[in-house]
């Protein structure tokens, strides 16, 4: 036996004698503190599942959620638009996760953010730009990862750092340049990495070490010429390196 005790989802002994699924122990199907649909550990319940997967559409109404999530994860998809509308929010992204994407839509206002994450994996590309406007952070987080760049403008101003994290990894380039005064120095760096180098001039005194070392690590010549009197040594070293390489490409090329 692994994990907890077997008992029921109220706590209590279970009794296999009691079970109308009891005729599956000799042929190992199930069995204490194992495999079984009754249990209030989910792994036992998940595990009676993938023994018995024709079991679960006759389990999607029993009471405990953790049973009914993981019969849905293996019951016939016929079986599952009921549960788009289950008391428990891990049914409803369950379903929303295995029907046909046209039913997700019906969710994507739902109550429980674990549904609206369910709906954000689930929806077309060219139909997320609701979820872009999603009150919860990560649900925006999924959207934004999915979306079309082109979508992503109407997100460079978005609360959350990490949201316009990967903005500024996904956007257009011609964009980029409104992330120079972005509050999050880990924000601006994102945007100093893919900038084209004649346009990094705008980040070459940023505030963020971590920031001018993404500049001198890709800058165009006159930049570099500005970070060599950097405060800081890691910065000088970086854009002297570059520098030097820069200046060898040139001599090469006019030999």
């Amino acid at each position: 036996m692994e994990g907890p005790d077997p008992v029921d989802w109220h706590g209590d002994a279970l009794d296999c004698a009691a079970c109308r699924f009891q005729h599956r122990l000799e042929a190992g199907q199930c069995g204490l503190g194992w495999a079984c649909v009754h249990d209030r550990y989910a792994k036992r319940i998940e595990r009676f599942f993938v023994l018995n997967p024709a079991l679960a559409d006759d389990c999607l109404r029993m009471p405990y959620f953790e049973t009914r999530i993981n019969a849905a994860r293996v019951a016939t998809l016929f079986r599952l638009p009921p549960l788009l509308n289950d008391a428990d929010a891990g049914v409803r992204a369950m379903a929303v996760l295995r029907l046909p994407v046209r039913h997700a839509k019906a969710r994507m206002r739902d109550k429980d953010r674990r549904v609206r994450v369910a709906v954000a994996h689930r929806l077309p590309i060219d139909e997320l730009l609701p979820m872009l406007s999603d009150p919860d952070p990560y649900v925006r987080q999924i959207a934004v990862r999915r979306a079309d760049p082109g979508m992503l403008p109407t997100m460079v101003y978005d609360d959350d750092p990490e949201i316009r994290r990967i903005v500024a990894r996904r956007i257009r380039e011609d964009w980029l340049t409104h992330f120079i005064t972005d509050a999050e120095p880990l924000v601006r760096r994102e945007a100093a990495q893919r900038m084209a180098p004649d346009k990094l001039h705008g980040f070459a005194r940023d505030d963020d070490i971590r920031v001018r070392h993404a500049v001198a690590e890709r800058a165009p010549a006159d930049v570099l010429h500005l970070l060599l009197e950097d405060a800081e040594d890691l910065v000088r070293e970086t854009a002297g390196t570059r520098l030097s390489q820069l200046e060898k490409e040139t001599h090469d090329v006019d030999r």
